[in-house]
């Protein structure tokens, strides 16, 4: 069953290396990290909601907004299969419901925050800036060529963008949910820039990012996706 449908679009992600420990309280019991070439990655994803729906019902003043989120990379196996997925550490957005929403029925870290987004399209170039404010502004701004292009086969970008659970960590339990869409075409990412303190919004144990580069930085141009309804496996 579809608890929520919804486009997402222009999907700014910045990636970085982090110390796997760091990330192990956090870790949904009967998951376990991810990799890609031996690397262990958390990203910052800015991205439209757009044309939401919730249980097949556009909710007035809530179908377009902003989020931001903080996650990182897991994988569990069920039946011999490989299910990939995230864990967030964090996500915000714009308007208080969608936050008691989120957190009510999918026991998500959601945040309501003000937010604002800047998307600026000239004929050969895509300006990206997703913002949001808790004591101070803090952004995510990429600039990309202005046409999309399909992923390549085990780049660093499928590996970023083809997780397809979402699984959370509640107390002694577990739940996963799954998220469906298309594979996603990307931007070549001209400049970026990254106004923000990890300690301040997400807490001391990331503080680690503010004193670190990006390993890469991407932009998605995303699609419909549909979020399944949630079911607790542990």
């Amino acid at each position: 069953m579809n608890f929520l449908k919804a486009e997402w679009r222009k999907l700014a992600i910045i990636n970085y290396e982090i110390n796997p420990a760091l990330l192990l309280k956090y870790l949904p019991e009967g998951t376990e990290l991810d990799f890609y070439k031996e690397k262990c990655y958390i990203s910052l994803v800015g991205f439209m909601f757009l044309n939401t729906k919730l249980l097949g019902l556009p909710i007035p003043f809530h179908r377009n907004f902003e989020e931001v989120n903080l996650r990182f990379y897991v994988k569990k196996k069920e039946n011999g299969i490989w299910k990939r997925g995230v864990v967030f550490i964090k996500e915000i957005v714009p308007k208080p419901a969608l936050s008691f929403v989120a957190n009510s029925v999918y026991k998500e870290n959601y945040h309501t925050m003000p937010m604002k987004n800047l998307i600026h399209e000239k004929e050969d170039e895509l300006l990206i800036k997703y913002s949001w404010r808790d004591k101070s502004w803090h952004s995510i701004q990429i600039m990309a060529e202005n046409k999309a292009k399909p992923m390549e086969a085990d780049s660093e970008f499928e590996f970023i963008t083809e997780h397809y659970f979402g699984f959370t960590k509640k107390e002694n339990s577990t739940s996963e949910y799954e998220v469906c869409h298309s594979k996603w075409d990307c931007y070549e990412v001209k400049d970026h820039h990254v106004e923000i303190d990890f300690h301040k919004v997400y807490g001391k144990d990331f503080e680690c990012l503010n004193h670190q580069e990006p390993v890469s930085v991407m932009l998605a141009e995303g699609s419909e996706i549909a979020v399944k309804t949630k079911k607790y496996i542990i």
